[in-house]
């Protein structure tokens, strides 16, 4: 938990961080399905490289709680919503829908309840959630590059999200100006996913929900720079909480 205080109060909140597409993990009884693939599973497609670490990290420096998945998207998208057309892969999709549901029953639903049962017992305690969703995204896609470093998406509807992304990339280019930071880029932060559902079910007053989306190309890069940026990260995000009180 973090403690701010501004000319409005003093407020507590709760960090809960989550990692959707945190590895390429095919479970056993589905292992034939994915025989042949071990090139895709290993792709941006298979899961979101880095998004793991950066969870972890982001946890342990918040004190916040963890809640993470190593199932590779490619048997099921946690991050998407049932009955999205990218829930299941071109593999899975062709499952008879008592596998599909019996996959959802193990995998999908344990997790979001687990993450949305979180998120209210901290509301519950008088607490306002903070949710990083940590994930990563290819350099390029479908042949066009991604001009950015980092992207923080958010819903524009929502102050305290955009308040709280504003001042986080205010203090990443104050410590970091070499690091290019985009809101809502490459992707809507209004589009469907974990932080959409939950902000249907909690206020915004109680529920800010961030995905944070680090460029793979960075992990290229001399380990020592990959370690660089998450420090750079968690340090701008702790300042930008001290500095505001997301409304």
């Amino acid at each position: 938990m973090y403690l701010n205080t501004s000319a409005e109060g003093a407020s507590i909140h709760s960090f809960i961080i989550t990692c959707e597409h945190g590895g390429n993990r095919i479970p056993a009884p589905y292992d034939s399905l994915f025989r042949d693939e071990q090139v895709l599973l290993d792709s941006h497609r298979g899961y979101d490289p880095g998004a793991l670490l950066m969870a972890q990290e982001l946890a342990a420096a918040f004190d916040g709680k963890l809640v993470t998945s190593t199932v590779s998207r490619l048997l099921v998208d946690l991050n998407r919503s049932i009955g999205h057309p990218t829930l299941f892969s071109s593999t899975t999709r062709r499952l008879p829908p008592p596998v599909r549901e019996q996959i959802l029953a193990q995998y999908y639903r344990p997790y979001r309840e687990q993450v949305e049962r979180l998120v209210a017992q901290a509301v519950s305690e008088g607490q306002r959630v903070i949710h990083i969703s940590s994930h990563s995204f290819t350099p390029e896609l479908d042949g066009k590059v991604r001009h950015a470093d980092v992207g923080l998406l958010y819903h524009p509807a929502r102050q305290g999200e955009v308040e709280l992304c504003a001042q986080w990339q205010a203090c990443l280019a104050e410590i970091a100006p070499g690091v290019r930071v985009r809101r809502n880029y490459p992707y809507a932060g209004k589009g469907d996913g974990l932080t959409a559902h939950l902000r249907l079910r909690f206020a915004a007053s109680d529920y800010i929900g961030i995905e944070l989306e680090i460029n793979q190309g960075l992990l290229q890069s001399a380990a020592a720079h990959w370690a660089a940026l998450r420090s750079l990260l968690m340090d701008s995000l702790r300042t930008a909480c001290a500095l505001r009180n997301p409304s």
